[in-house]
This record gives structure tokens, sequence and C-alpha cells, in this order.
């Protein structure tokens, strides 16, 4: 190509242009074979432009994705010039010649120019290098050369395994600890992340090491179709990520996200997050496999050749460890023991120690189905998986990635890998199921039941992904596993509830007023006055907020639900319900003399503050008041109306972003200048806001705001419940709208977990309730909340979720 590489640049342009009916646009894996092709022609019609022969002693070899065939769109070019006995001025000539061409085309290249012991030399000495020279290819010149290389790198990486296993061990841990889990990171790196391309291309480097194969068999029914899938999987994810990103890119990030599922044909972005959950779990059980079957299989030196073989140390019916693993015991029979399989979990749950790959195969393959009813044991053995703790996350891992689980549990799979809806939770659906179990686990003695418990926790969102209030959906799915797991009919309906009412707690005690009595009466009905199964979701209201991400549970949250469930008890019990709390006589004092008055006090927690403002009462007082916190860096937890003769009396729980609150004395003087019109609370918020800078945030399956209107038993006083991501002074913002819909706040309850908010109002709408005012009040509020996702669904599909 006397044009250089014009022609190469030109030809890859056409391939990623492609979608006109003459130049039809090619799926991804055909895009990377098509690029294999095209670097491929360029390079041997260069090269035997430029003598590169098979005579000649040059030779050109390719490593990294044109070595692997595996060409991105945007990849570099990784090539190694080979020269044996060639005079130097020669070599210089003909590596002038190949280089320039591709940098004057603006080709990323990494290049290298060296004699076959040279190399062997970098590699010896560079594991990153060697990792790379072991994906090395013959390209064209000198086959002999290049097998030199080829083969000697390789021999010598087997027989030098053993002295750089560590340092192999050491490199993908920092790595992992750089670049996060694909599988839990909003914006994953498809490449350098944990389950991604990366391992892949560790798990070749040890089968090159003959220390384990580098596919390791995951069982029959593995789903989501293997190891070799979600390799294919990955690369066509990074390989349309390139082609929409227009250069070379290794972080998918949220706003490419829903075109790369519709140019993979895999749906919309939560699709896509899915789909790379499954991809990258599946690498990463792989991959901790592999390294343990490498260390196993390490050559032994000096007297560690000498020592006795591991003894097999018994567990349980027919489980033994063994190597430091769990095992089947020689007399064990799986064909003729469906049982086998939870005890074989249990153990691994219980000790910590890793089930054996080939144990989970031989169980996959041999192991019936269990029947039902269950028996007694094998319950018992789920019950004792269930209950160990953080053990239980990597055994159900485990035996979800080889298919175990799935057999099992069938309704598991509607939830594995599904992303969550909210920005709140930070685990796929499954995992969050799997972490509240764990949690679940350290809270086992605060119930009478831990069974119902643990079994509560594992099912309490096993309704999702499904059409329907997942709550209710889950109940009817809870009934069935009950009764396929043997429990008692009883216990069957005890369990059924506490999925249906998981959210009862939480949301009832977040966004009612605990005070009225019907707030209470409303959640007794609902639980048909059972204090057992009020005790089961009282805790499970714990786990499941723990479980869900940083910030979701706190002193805050569990002083609410701890509140709402002692009056449930005391109606249980057969008591009054206590009367609503009367202002103390102080603040009605003070409200009767008029005035204005900013009171602080510490909190119930150590964190949490209460101010408590008396003033002139007014329908902008809320949002001047709620601002003025806001201005002060006081985060706004909960707030209280109260109005007493001409006064209101409004009580706040706030928590200070940074060090102590301010002085009293301050925040009544910036109040006063609010309701005087001296202080500009929503331009100064406004201010605050752009030098925060927390406007235009990107984040991944960030759920659009959304209103939820309920009726209370009280005509014309409707419940509005918002949930968005926080924003500087949110409620100051939000009242002011209300105030402007001129909608009469009875009261409030702000929830603040992470960057996401739940506030509830109490509105007083009279005889003027109807859908069209709702409407009016709704689009008021929705106008002052960030949106900051930069796709929202066409569907809607974040309005299907609820809560935890």
């Amino acid at each position: 190509m006397s044009n250089g590489a014009a022609d190469l640049v030109r030809a890859r342009t056409q391939l990623l242009d492609g979608g006109q009916p003459r130049n039809p646009r090619l799926d991804a894996q055909s895009l990377r074979q098509a690029l294999v092709d095209l670097y491929e022609l360029w390079l041997t019609s260069k090269g035997a432009e430029l003598g590169i022969a098979p005579d000649s002693g040059l030779a050109v070899v390719a490593v990294g994705g044109l070595g692997r065939g595996e060409m991105l769109p945007y990849s570099d070019l990784d090539l190694v010039l080979l020269h044996d006995d060639v005079d130097p001025a020669r070599v210089a000539e003909v590596a002038d010649q190949l280089w320039y061409p591709l940098w004057d085309a603006h080709i990323k290249l990494d290049h290298s120019v060296r004699t076959v012991p040279q190399a062997l030399r970098v590699a010896a000495d560079d594991l990153i290098a060697a990792l790379g020279m072991l994906e090395a290819r013959h390209i064209v010149g000198d086959q002999e050369l290049s097998n030199l290389l080829i083969g000697g790198v390789r021999r010598e990486w087997r027989t030098g395994i053993r002295s750089r296993f560590e340092e192999l061990i050491a490199q993908a841990k920092a790595r992992w600890e750089r670049n996060g889990e694909i599988a839990h990171r909003a914006e994953p790196d498809l490449k350098n992340g944990r389950g991604g391309l990366r391992d892949i291309q560790l798990l070749d480097a040890l089968a090159i090491a003959q220390l384990t194969d580098a596919m390791p068999g995951l069982g029959p029914d593995v789903p989501g179709g293997g190891l070799k899938q979600a390799h294919r999987r990955l690369l066509d994810v990074r390989t349309e990520l390139h082609r929409v990103a227009g250069r070379a890119r290794d972080q998918l990030r949220a706003q490419d996200a829903d075109e790369i599922g519709a140019a993979l044909r895999i749906g919309d972005r939560f699709d896509l997050a899915r789909t790379l959950s499954d991809s990258a779990r599946t690498v990463s059980y792989s991959v901790d496999v592999g390294l343990r079957t490498a260390a196993n299989a390490l050559p032994r030196r000096g007297l560690a050749r000498l020592r006795r073989m591991p003894v097999r140390r018994p567990l349980d019916e027919g489980v033994v460890e063994h190597a430091g693993e769990v095992v089947l015991a020689r007399d064990a029979r799986p064909q003729r023991d469906p049982g086998l399989i939870l005890r074989v979990a249990a153990a691994s749950a219980q000790t910590g120690l890793p089930m054996s790959a080939t144990t989970l195969n031989r169980l996959s393959e041999d192991a019936p189905e269990l029947r039902e009813p269950w028996p007694k044991d094998a319950l018992n053995d789920l019950l004792v998986l269930l209950g160990a703790g953080r053990g239980t996350i990597d055994a159900i891992e485990a035996l979800d990635r080889t298919g175990l689980w799935g057999r099992l549990l069938p309704e598991w799979g509607a939830v594995r890998d599904l992303p969550p809806r909210d920005v709140q939770h930070i685990w796929t659906v499954d995992r969050h199921l799997m972490e509240t179990v764990a949690y679940a686990g350290g809270l086992s003695t605060r119930v009478a039941r831990p069974d119902l418990l643990a079994l509560g926790a594992l099912l309490h969102d096993i309704g999702k992904g499904r059409a329907g209030d997942h709550s209710v959906v889950g109940a009817e799915l809870a009934t069935h596993i009950g009764r396929r797991l043997g429990l008692w009919p009883s216990d069957v309906r005890t369990l059924s509830a506490v999925v249906r009412h998981h959210l009862l707690l939480p949301e009832t005690a977040t966004r009612r007023d605990l005070s009225d009595p019907e707030t209470v009466r409303y959640v007794v009905e609902a639980l048909d006055g059972d204090p057992q199964l009020l005790e089961l979701l009282h805790t499970l209201a714990e786990t499941d907020s723990q479980a869900t991400g940083p910030g979701v549970w706190g002193d805050w949250k569990a002083s609410l639900i701890g509140e709402l469930v002692r009056r449930c008890r005391l109606i249980m019990a057969g008591d009054q319900l206590p009367t609503p709390e009367p202002i103390a006589p102080d603040l009605v004092e003070k409200a009767r003399a008029g005035g204005v008055h900013v009171d602080l006090q510490p909190g119930e927690s150590k964190h949490t503050y209460v101010v408590t403002v008396i003033a002139p009462d007014s329908s902008g007082l809320l949002s001047d008041a709620a601002g003025v916190l806001a201005l002060h860096s006081l985060r706004v937890l909960s707030a209280a109306l109260g109005v007493e003769g001409a006064s209101a009396v409004d009580t706040f729980v706030v928590a200070p972003k940074f060090g102590d609150p301010p002085d009293p004395g301050l925040l009544r003087q910036e109040l006063i200048r609010a309701t005087a019109g001296d202080l500009d609370v929503a331009a100064a918020l406004a201010k605050r806001e752009r030098e925060a800078g927390t406007i235009g945030r990107s984040r991944y399956a960030q759920a659009q705001p959304r209103v939820i209107w309920s009726d209370t038993s009280v005509p014309g006083q409707v419940i509005l419940e918002l949930r968005a991501e926080d924003r500087v002074g949110l409620l100051s913002r939000l009242a002011a709208e209300l105030a402007g819909c001129g909608a009469d706040v009875r009261w409030a309850k702000v929830v603040t977990m992470g960057s996401a908010v739940v506030d509830s109002f109490c509105l007083e709408l009279g005889a003027e309730d109807s859908p069209a005012r709702r409407e009016t009040i709704e689009k008021a509020l929705i106008a002052v909340v960030p949106r900051t996702a930069p796709k929202p669904p066409a569907d809607g599909a974040r309005d299907s979720e609820n809560g935890d």
C-alpha cells in the first residue's frame, strides 16, 4: 500500500460506519473478526513490500488484541518486530517504514524491536510484559523466529510459574481493588474490573502454565451459558462501547448503556446491567476456582515434596475438608442422597472453606431433586446455610453459578442478576437477598423464630422481576416455597405475611404521623394483631435496610420504627393507645406570647439535633425555616408542624453535614431576615448549590422522581410521597411550591438515605381535592426536583419498584 496506512484507516472507518444497504452494519463479533482480517492484510502486504519474508531473519508478531484475535475498533495495535542476525541499519529502516505509516494515520501503536533473547529477558523481568507475550501470534515474516519467541515465552512461563504465582495473584488483587467488581459497579470497567476481560486472560495464563483449565466446567445447568458465553458477552459490550464512544474506552458509562443494549439486542440499560452482572459473576467464580486449582497444582520443591498428602477431615455426612476445600467423602453417593447439596453448602458456609469445583460439578450431574415436601433434615441444612453470616453469601453464589441453587429454588431465576431500580440499592436483587440473610444471621437472637426470619430475609424480594406489586407476588411465591420446604401450615402463613408486609413498618414509620391513633391501628389491623409477625417484621426492616446500601439504616430511622412497634405492641396487648402528645407547656407559652423563637437541643442519637421554631404562622414559614437550616448545612431528617393560636410551632430533627450545629441565635436572626424578605432564601440556596456543584451529576440507573398519592380516613386530607435525589434545600423548595399551590401542610416526614430522599406530606386539600389539583401540585414539585439521569427509561419501568 503505497499511500501508507490511509487505506487501512478508510477501510476501518467503512467497517465502523456500516448501516447502509450497500454497507450493512456488522454485529460485534463479526466486526472484531473483520478488524483482525483487515489489520493482518495490511501488515502482511506491508511486510511483503518491506521484504519481511520467511527467510529474511525478520518477523512481525502481534500481541494484545490482535494477538488474541479480538481486535476492537479503537484498541491499540501491539506489535513486536523480531530480528535475528540482521544488519542493525536494515532493522532500523524496516522499523521506520513499518511504524511511521501507522503513526501518520493516527493509529495507536505499542511497538518494540527485539531479538528473541532480548524479548525473553523482558518477559522474565516484567510480569505484565510476560502476560502480553503469552498471547503472541505470528503475522508475517520468519515463522521459525516467531515460534522461538512464542515457544520460549510459554516454556519459561511454565517452568517459572511457582516463583511468579504470588506476584500474579497480588497484581490481580490490586487491580480488583482499584477497579471494583463489574457486577456491582454503576459504571464498570469491563477490562480491568473483577469479572472482566483481564480475568479471562489470567485464566488463559494459568492454563498455559498447565495449572488449570482455561474454561473450567460450571455444570450442565449453569445460568447464562458458562464462561465461554460470558467472555463473548463482555467482548461484545466492550466492542459496542468503542463504537458508541468513537474511541478506546473500558468504562461503561451510564449514558451509553441504553444505546449499547439496543445495539446488542439485549434491551435497555437494566437488561444490559443484568447481562453484565451474570457474565462478570461467572468470570469471577471461574477465576476463584482457577486460582485455587492452580495453587494446589503448583509444583512442589525441596521438603514440600516429602510432606504427607492433605488429611481429609470430616465435616458432615458425606462431606469432608481436603486441601482447603469442601469435597465429597469417598463413600458419598450423590445419586442416592438429594440432601447432599445442602450439607455441602452448609459446611462451606459454616467453615468459610470454598466448595471444590469438582464436587459442585459432580453434584450438578448426579444429585437428584429433593422430593416435596422436603425432609426435615434438608430444611435444617438450609437453615444452617442461611444462618452462617457472611459465609452464606459465598456458598450461595457458588451454588448459583453452577446451577444448583436454581435447582433448589427455581423462583430465583427471576431475581438473578436483576439490577436495582433506585439509587439506594447497591446490589443486584439476588445479592441483596443474600446480604439481607447475612445481616439477619447476626440478629437472630432478637426473635423467637429465627428460622422464619432467615427464610423471610431470603424471600422478601422474591416477587421482583415479575409483573405486579412485588410484595403481593412474593407472598404468593412464599406460600408455594414454604409448602415445598415442609413448613407447618401456620408457619407458611407467617412466612407469606412476612414477605407481604416487609415494607409496612419502614414505610409507615417514615411517612405517617406516629402520634395519630389511626396510624398505629392501621398497622395492627394489617398484621391481624400478631405480635410474632410484628417482631419478625421489626428485625427484617433493619436487616433489609442494612443490606440495601450505606446510609439507609441509622439511629433516626431505627427510632421511628421502634416507636411504631412499641405503640403497636401496646394495642396488641390490649392497652389503650396514647393520645398525641400535646405541645410542651413552655412552647405553648412562648407561642401565645408571639415573636420568633429558635431552640436547638441534642437529639436522641449522637449526631442529631432537634430544632424548634416558633414564629407567626404563615404559608411560607416552613419553606423559610427549612431553607435557613439548609443554608447552615443542616440536613432535615423530619419535620413536625403544630399551631398554637396565631403562632406556628415547627420541630425539625436535623443532622449537621459536618462539624457542630450553628448557634440557635444565628438561626433566629436568619429566619427573621427570611420572613421579612431581607434574605432571598431561594437565591441563596441556588448559589450554595452551584458552589457545591451538585447539579448535572450522572448516576447509573438513577430512579426518576416519583409522586405517590394516598388517601386517609379523613375526607379532604391526603398523603403525598415524593421519591427523588436529594438537593440542597430540597425541603425548602418543596414547601415553597406547596404554599404556592395553596396546599396546607399538616405534617411532614423527611427521610434522607445517602443521596436519595423520601419526603411525605400530609396535605389538607378540603373540598378542592380533585385529580386536576393533584396533578398541578405534582408538576410543581417535580419541577424543583433534580433529574440527573441522562436517559430516562422510555417505558417508565422505574415506577414499578417500591421501597427497600
